[in-house]
């Protein structure tokens, strides 16, 4: 059995998991207006951390992260020669290095906590965070670590925002996701952790059951998705049937939703495909803005808050179905028993990822 738990969060909503998930359940957003934060200093939505200095940004966060994560485990295992960091990452340090983006937090890292290993870092555009648990529960299975520490972690630049202005896909006001209103993505950024184990007895609080799942990639184009949802559909496809799940049994979907029209109506068909548009879906996108290479770590650790509370969590920004295919979208936080959660992914290049998160 492979275990997940110990989830840690910082973002624009607060500096832990239970601060940002209170946020979340009093509908209270990260987004806000920025003046003279896009290209030629267009003012831009963004959910940004406050008082975060951009230099090293992105090493502050990450130590600060590990330091409250060790607070939530056993933490002699940190230490441990069976035991292994996880960095997932689209961008890293920009700020710091551009050559090499991820050395210094290494560096850090293998010296502030006197890691074993070098951290792996995992960036395969935004679906880096969901392909980095699944590579620690494959790595447990395999025998050759008994803990993963897996750490998302992006930082809003000028380079990410002006490459997604580049592409017209900034929406003008927060972004909307699956609204038949909605005009793009509205960029964000966090720093979010968990544990992955073979053991419960490092966990101070309870941990849930990781079902690891798999990737596919639709090949479709550099930034557009496969308008069939091919890649979603054959990677949520396999990760049911690698775990003997049946679609009836999934309680929740947590769905990548960027509120961009091609990648909502992607993910709109595949669920159609795959039988599950009867389910309770969201997007956390409406709260914290996209956060790419965190963005899986992060909604997977609301996920495990969710099934801690026994609470869904409405899907902000969502009024009128904007989808040509309806999905059950949460439309209300309401008190409900979670007990299976599947969790998505899709990104830039085609990239497609999921998992299962079980009582």
């Amino acid at each position: 059995m492979i275990y997940i738990g110990a989830e840690e969060i910082i973002s624009p909503l607060g500096t832990n998991a239970e601060v940002n998930f209170s946020a979340l359940k009093a509908d209270v957003s990260g987004i806000s207006l920025m003046p003279g934060a896009g290209f030629n200093h267009t003012d831009l939505h963004l959910a940004k951390i406050k008082d975060l200095d951009p230099a090293q940004s992105f090493e502050k966060l990450i130590v600060t992260i590990m330091n409250s994560l060790s607070e939530r485990i056993d933490n002699s295992i940190i230490r441990s020669d069976r035991t292994l960091v996880i960095l997932s990452s689209t961008k890293g340090g920009l700020y710091d290095d551009i050559q090499d983006p991820f050395r210094a937090v290494n560096e850090i890292l293998i010296s502030g906590f006197q890691l074993a290993h070098v951290p792996v870092v995992i960036s395969n555009a935004c679906i880096s965070g969901v392909l980095a648990i699944n590579t620690a529960g494959n790595m447990i299975k395999a025998g050759l670590y008994e803990h993963v520490i897996v750490i998302g972690c992006d930082v809003v630049t000028d380079f990410v925002v002006y490459g997604f202005q580049s592409l017209f896909a900034i929406s003008n006001q927060p972004c909307m996701p699956f609204d038949q209103n909605r005009t793009g993505v509205t960029l964000g950024e966090a720093c979010s952790a968990v544990l992955v184990s073979n053991t419960t007895s490092v966990f101070k609080q309870k941990p849930y059951s990781l079902l690891t799942g798999t990737s596919a990639n639709d090949a479709n184009h550099i930034s557009g998705p496969s308008r069939t949802g091919e890649g979603l559909y054959r990677s949520v496809k396999r990760t049911l049937e690698k775990n003997a799940v049946q679609a009836e049994e999934i309680d929740f979907i947590s769905a990548h939703g960027t509120g961009t029209l091609y990648n909502d109506e992607m993910e709109s068909i595949a669920m159609d495909r795959l039988g599950l548009t009867a389910v309770p879906l969201n997007s956390f996108k409406g709260y914290f803005g996209h956060t790419l290479g965190a963005a899986g770590v992060l909604e997977t650790a609301v996920c495990l808050q969710m099934m801690r509370h026994s609470t869904l969590i409405k899907s902000r920004g969502f009024t009128d179905p904007g989808t040509s295919v309806p999905l059950h979208i949460v439309t209300e936080t309401k008190s409900a028993p979670l007990k299976t959660i599947l969790k998505t992914a899709s990104g830039f290049g085609g990239g497609n990822a999921s998992l299962l998160i079980r009582e």
